[in-house]
């Protein structure tokens, strides 16, 4: 029944998309002539004032009707313009995470079910929602403590969100399924695993113990940090499907006017943010990975305040060394380094020539240092090595896609607040520091306790691996000399589960058909 109910959303989808001018809005340029007439077919199914809208409100309004869910979707896409296009991906980013609110008993529920206390026994004051989105909704609240009441934000999961979405995440799966299967192209890009990467991190989303353990671990990462902070996190009345927090008093970092009245440097808060911004990513490997203005703050000290931490990205050494050394080479104009790097993380397939692909380096860097400082920007700069490193075959790699979009925001931000704002001069103590720190002698000092490290760990574990290989050494000469031999369970169950899989998906191809002739005999 999983299987049937895939389809059928997907053939929902499918006639929304349709309806609402998207598909016909979708650029025909290198489509197989079949693919185009199609194309042209179904644009003739789409409503007549969808017509006349721009493809990105074609798109907002297609998500809005499929729900809660699809804008998510669509938000993760929109980080991932290595698989939708860049101009689709542009579009996906318009998408506006507001959505109606839901009662505010369906609230209070939720709490009382993941806390097991009463309401008012958590809060003092529990007022109607400010704020909805397409995962949570949030509440100012009030909390009785030793030294009087004191504001919080309550964050409560919307009702219902997870079923939704692991029944709409199933017809991911099948698109996912069938590219993979038809578009040997599409294979690098790794479309199944771009949608494990979804699953994944909407339901750590969806766990807001896990928010707010993302928000602890960055507090103490950025406890000494100058001009950066995030909420403190109230454990005693947080759970899966709610997290309660320090309110913010500030002003949103989208509103410039706002800023510049409450007298703060507007170009000192770009450097900051910036600067800030690469300390998680190179120091800790740990970074906020929604940093639209909407989620930042600036208090009456001049802090940033960083909220909503559903979604963060993670670099482990090698990826920060990585993004450092491309940084570096970038400045200095050593693209041959810059393509070793490449190689030697993996990234590039080895069997591509290093001088090659530093001359595809080269055509990036250049017209680069042709320019003035403040126009530099290193988000293009991110973007545009993405696109030559498809010519060399290099694989997916979604924490750096991570990375790169999140960039991209973030000096999106600073420039909305400098115009004239340096990525490079912002940049330098922060990238400078941490290049002396990890890519000079000192590298070596870390490298070697790390080896020594890994080395003892071993050491530890060879009685183990010994044990284990002994194992291993007698079951193949058991087989070597018996055979490999399935019992008859277990061939059972293979033939019955092939047999269920071949009767079910022919069954959904003829719902499918069928439901497409309706749907053509309702439009007749």
């Amino acid at each position: 029944m999983s299987a049937f109910g895939a389809y059928f959303r997907l053939v929902r989808v499918g006639w929304i998309l349709v309806r609402e001018g998207v598909v016909s809005a979708l650029p025909s340029e290198g489509l197989p002539p079949s693919v185009s007439l199609a194309k042209s077919f179904v644009g003739l199914f789409a409503r007549s004032r969808a017509k006349a809208k721009k493809r990105s409100d074609r798109l907002a309004q297609a998500v809005e009707r499929l729900g809660p869910s699809y804008v998510k979707i669509g938000q993760f896409l929109a980080t991932r313009p290595d698989v939708v296009g860049v101009e689709f991906a542009d579009d996906l980013s318009q998408l506006q995470d507001r959505m109606a609110f839901f009662p505010l008993a369906a609230a209070k529920a939720s709490i009382e079910g993941s806390l097991g206390r009463p309401i008012e026994e958590l809060y003092a004051t529990f007022d109607d929602p400010i704020a909805a989105a397409s995962i949570a909704q949030v509440h100012p609240a009030e909390v009785n403590t030793p030294n009087g009441r004191r504001k919080v934000a309550v964050k409560v999961v919307r009702p219902g969100v997870r079923q939704r979405f692991a029944h709409d995440i199933e017809a991911m799966y099948l698109v996912a399924g069938m590219q993979e299967r038809f578009m040997v192209s599409s294979r690098r890009l790794r479309p199944v695993e771009v949608t494990k990467t979804l699953e994944q991190s909407t339901k750590v989303e969806m766990d807001l113990r896990l928010e707010a353990a993302a928000l602890s671990e960055i507090a103490e990462n950025t406890g000494q940090d100058p001009g950066f902070r995030v909420p403190k996190v109230d454990w005693e009345r947080t759970g899966r499907d709610v997290i309660t927090m320090e309110w913010i008093d500030g002003v949103k970092m989208s509103d410039v006017e706002g800023l510049r009245a409450a007298g703060h440097n507007l170009n000192t808060l770009a450097d900051v943010l910036i600067q800030s911004f690469l300390r998680h990513t190179l120091r800790d490997g740990f970074f906020h990975a929604d940093m639209h203005p909407g989620n930042l703050f600036v208090d009456s000290g001049g802090m940033i305040v960083a909220v909503d931490m559903g979604i963060v990205g993670r670099l482990g050494k090698k990826e920060r060394r990585f993004l450092a050394e491309i940084l570096y080479g970038f400045i200095t104009r050593d693209y041959v380094r810059v393509a070793e790097v490449h190689f030697e993380a993996g990234y590039v397939p080895g069997h591509h020539n290093v001088e090659s692909f530093a001359q595809a380096i080269r055509a990036i860097g250049e017209p680069i240092h042709g320019q003035p400082a403040e126009t530099i920007s290193m988000g293009k700069l991110l973007t545009l090595l993405f696109e030559v490193t498809e010519l060399f075959d290099m694989q997916t790699r979604p924490e750096l896609v991570m990375l790169q979009k999140t960039m991209v925001v973030v000096e999106g931000v600073s420039r909305m607040l400098n115009p004239r704002f340096n990525m490079w001069k912002a940049s330098e103590p922060v990238v400078g520091d941490w290049i002396r720190n990890n890519l000079g002698p000192k590298r070596v000092v870390t490298d070697f306790k790390d080896g020594l490290k890994a080395a003892v760990k071993l050491a530890e574990a060879v009685p183990e691996i010994a044990a284990q290989t002994e194992k291993f050494h007698h079951q193949l000469l058991h087989m070597s000399e018996h055979g490999l031999r399935f019992d008859a369970e277990t061939a059972d169950a293979i033939g019955k589960s092939e047999a269920r899989y071949s009767r079910s998906g022919r069954l959904a191809l003829w719902i499918i058909a069928l439901t497409l002739l309706y749907i053509a005999w309702m439009l007749s």
